[in-house]
């Protein structure tokens, strides 16, 4: 009886152990970082890495109409932490929606964010206008508003 009280105390403190070890080994939590650029459009919402943020009409507030395929070529800014706004994009405007599988998308004015898979380096607006998925696809001023120069 003895031997099974040692042992199951064992085993309890090796359990809290290894727990505490792999929430410790958890990766912080990532912050997306948006903030604003000046491109040949005027001043943009961009992520933290300079590159450009657009909105699909076809999405409503608070859901994304984005996934599979047109994700492959409009992937969502995602973050697992709070979303920060910087230089110029306003943190009231910033949240996050609840995509399908359950990632978080980063959200502007209600407008879910997305990258163009087409915009190789940072400040390049390849996506500005383009009607892809049934719907037009924008870059957005800090104040939240579509930029329609197509």
């Amino acid at each position: 009886m003895k031997n099974a009280l040692i042992a199951g105390a064992t085993a309890a403190v090796a359990f809290v152990l290894v727990t505490a070890a792999s929430a410790a080994a958890k990766p912080a939590a990532r912050s997306a970082t948006v903030t604003t650029s000046r491109t040949a459009l005027g001043r943009i919402l961009v992520d933290g890495s300079g590159r450009s943020l657009y909105l699909f009409e076809r999405d409503t507030r608070r859901t994304s109409a984005c996934s599979g395929v047109c994700a492959s070529y409009w992937p969502p800014l995602l973050a697992t932490g709070k979303p920060i706004a910087i230089k110029g994009a306003k943190p009231s405007l910033l949240g996050t929606i609840r995509r399908a599988n359950g990632s978080r998308q980063v959200s502007y004015a209600g407008h879910p964010l997305y990258f163009f898979s087409g915009d190789n380096s940072r400040g390049q607006t390849n996506g500005e206008g383009l009607q892809d998925f049934g719907a037009g696809w924008y870059v957005l001023t800090p104040s939240g508003m579509k930029i329609d120069h197509s």
